[in-house]
């Protein structure tokens, strides 16, 4: 087996419906299931822990009573992306790595399951892991004062939890070659010009905006909706097919080289990187 290969997720089996979470808020309201993730103390940063949960979440929505899911997160931030202090541990331990790895793919492909839709409502940044969890949603709304981006090339990792996949699918090759190689975060404005998301929205009529978008989707025929979400999913699963196993290999990989040591040192110490590996010892 190559170190590549030792790195393919296989299909989990202990991923099963769940309704207790610690890291997420899951609340019905009729015929609409609101998901939230619920960190706010560190920007929703998703830990061990929420990254388990949101392994089995779209699980557990998509056999709940319910026609639309709104995923959101509770605070200023949608997500900040991976928890600093969580990379760190998994520096430490690489078998927890191979969990957080075996998650990842749970996490896509449980999304991409979902027939009901699911509605990005992204209030605040949405930064690696976030902007995936958003992008992988039918319809985007995004707050106007927030960011989005791929960050994971920051702290020295491959984009390799969906954001490789998602990305040149929703812009083009080029653009989310740009973005993801630099890990530069775009605007709102910037990101609804790209295509990453349907729409803008001013602070203040997200909530409205967002719950209109629900009332509409509700007034229409369900097995038609879901059908032909099911049906636009293929594109998506063929890209995701693509690029997901390599990209979940690939951050497993970089998350065992010095360059990665180097971006978590840099960001709990709150300066630049500097990292260490040339390119001509990993080609």
């Amino acid at each position: 087996m190559t170190v590549l290969e030792s790195y393919l997720p296989t299909t989990p089996s202990q991923y099963g419906v769940k309704s207790d979470y610690k890291h997420l808020n899951v609340d019905s309201d009729g015929r609409v299931i609101r998901v939230a993730l619920d960190r706010p103390a560190t920007l929703n940063a998703v830990d061990g822990d929420m990254h388990a949960e949101l392994s089995r979440v779209f699980r557990d929505v998509a056999n709940r009573e319910g026609d639309v899911v709104v995923l959101t997160g509770t605070g200023d931030a949608f997500s900040a992306g991976g928890d600093i202090d969580w990379m760190a541990d998994c520096l430490a331990d690489s078998e927890q790595f191979r969990t957080v790895l075996h998650e990842g793919e749970a996490i896509v492909k449980a999304i991409l399951d979902l027939r009901k839709p699911l509605i990005a409502k992204v209030q605040g940044d949405a930064m690696g892991l976030g902007a995936t969890l958003a992008l992988y949603a039918d319809v985007v709304f995004m707050s106007e004062d927030a960011a989005l981006g791929d960050t994971h090339v920051a702290v020295g990792l491959a984009a390799g939890d969906g954001g490789a996949a998602i990305w040149p699918l929703l812009t083009d090759i080029h653009t989310a070659k740009e973005l993801m190689m630099t890990g530069r975060a775009v605007d709102a404005d910037e990101a609804v010009e790209l295509g990453l998301v349907n729409h803008a929205v001013p602070p203040n009529l997200l909530d409205e905006r967002v719950d209109s978008f629900v009332e509409e989707l509700l007034d229409g025929s369900q097995p038609a909706i879901r059908y032909t979400k099911v049906a636009l999913n293929k594109w998506i699963e063929m890209g995701t097919t693509l690029a997901l196993r390599e990209g979940l290999m690939l951050e497993g990989l970089t998350q065992h080289l010095p360059d990665h040591e180097a971006g978590v040192r840099a960001f709990r110490d709150g300066e630049s990187p500097d990292f260490p590996t040339g390119a001509d010892e990993h080609q």
